[in-house]
């Protein structure tokens, strides 16, 4: 007798108790660094060149004279950019460690292990020319993190935010990751940017469903009613 190849009802029940299970975001990603994990196959190889090529072309166009970044992972990604300052900050502390090691005789990075129920930037030190999310979006399945980072993302962008990352509501198995329709969130809620750019993942090689959008701060705060 031949046994069916797929059983979806065996695979939703597997994916229900690995959500169960999931400890949420951001204990996933310091237990994932801490056991020698890494950044994931986006931020290595053919995917990290494109990312990086990207990137480096914008902050000469632009003339971009820092950079802060919001999951700034192991680094490796980190190392293809040229970023004239960086600040780097992630909420995994085994990720930053790695960051202080690799970039320690690089006077122009700095970096911050980020826990977002204790960071209360009142007075814009944490704050860049260009604001940077790579890969991180679809990682925050929790919707309360989701929207904290948005917000703060934004709040650091003094002229530009890029975010890489898919920009579509679709289910995943993988209990770390959740895709959003992440642009009608930034529609609505941070009016003093308009989008400037997207640059799709066709454009690059294969292995990533996630495109660039590069969002313009335009100084204008338009009177929203009560």
């Amino acid at each position: 007798m031949l046994l069916p190849t797929r059983l979806p009802g065996i695979s939703a029940a597997l994916a229900a108790v690995r959500r169960a299970l999931f400890p949420g975001s951001v204990a996933y990603w310091e237990r994932r660094y801490a056991d020698g994990g890494t950044s994931g196959l986006g931020s290595y190889g053919e995917l990290a060149q494109f990312k990086a090529s990207v990137l480096n072309r914008f902050v000469v166009e632009h003339s971009i004279r820092s950079v802060i970044e919001f999951g700034c992972g192991d680094g490796n990604q980190l190392m293809l950019c040229h970023y004239p300052r960086y600040v780097g900050l992630d909420v995994s502390r085994s990720a930053i460690t790695r960051c202080l090691k690799r970039f320690g005789n690089d006077s122009s990075k700095s970096f911050f292990w980020y826990d977002p129920q204790c960071f209360a930037d009142r007075t814009g030190v944490f704050r860049a020319d260009l604001a940077v999310s790579l890969d991180v979006l679809y990682h925050l399945v929790e919707d309360a993190v989701y929207e904290d980072y948005l917000r703060r993302l934004f709040a650091a962008a003094d002229r530009w935010a890029v975010i890489y990352s898919t920009n579509e509501d679709r289910a995943s198995q993988e209990p770390h990751v959740r895709h959003r329709r992440f642009a009608a969130w930034i529609n609505q809620w941070q009016p003093e940017f308009r989008l400037h750019q997207v640059i799709s993942h066709s454009d690059g090689p294969s292995g990533s469903t996630a495109d660039f959008h590069f969002y313009q701060r335009t100084g204008i705060t338009p009177i929203i009613p009560a």
